[in-house]
């Protein structure tokens, strides 16, 4: 089983959707906001401000990351969503993803890249996996998201 990593392709999408919606920690209105992005990234490729790129295996997409530049900073990234197939989580998809989103950050002299998430329960697999990465807590803002529900924001350093 070797998992090839790719820029994603307009015939992808589908994939990727299906990927987001089975995905128990995106509610319904952020697969929406998801899909806004993706579809941002095919109609400019290049103008969008985002990279999505997918992983495969055996010509099946089961996996999918999306990050760009932050507005109005120096060599600073977001890694906006990082997603993989239910069957095929804890296979090394989401590290591979990981570190070629990483790589090519760098490479487009990337020096720092940034992961919001939530504070809930139902994340602290997807925290744990940031922490795997090597990335740290860096703040947290008391009910963001709703009453009891903190942004937490993660950082990694690259250069």
């Amino acid at each position: 089983m070797t998992t090839k990593i790719r820029s994603a392709a307009q015939e992808d999408k589908s994939s990727i959707m299906r990927i987001l919606s089975t995905t128990s920690e995106f509610k319904p209105t952020e697969v929406i906001v998801a899909e806004e992005v993706i579809d941002s990234y095919f109609r400019d490729l290049s103008g969008s401000g985002y990279h999505v790129l997918v992983a495969e295996i055996d010509l099946m997409v089961v996996g999918y990351v999306c990050y760009g530049p932050t507005p109005l900073t120096e060599g600073t990234w977001d890694m906006y969503w990082i997603a993989v197939d239910k069957k095929r989580q804890g296979q090394g998809i989401g590290t591979t993803l990981m570190a070629s989103a990483e790589d090519n950050i760098e490479k487009a002299e990337g020096r720092m890249i940034l992961i919001e998430t939530s504070s809930v329960l139902g994340y602290e697999k997807t925290r744990r996996f940031y922490f795997a990465q090597g990335y740290e807590i860096v703040c947290q803002i008391p009910d963001f998201y709703v009453p009891g529900d903190h942004k937490i924001v993660f950082r990694k350093l690259l250069r």
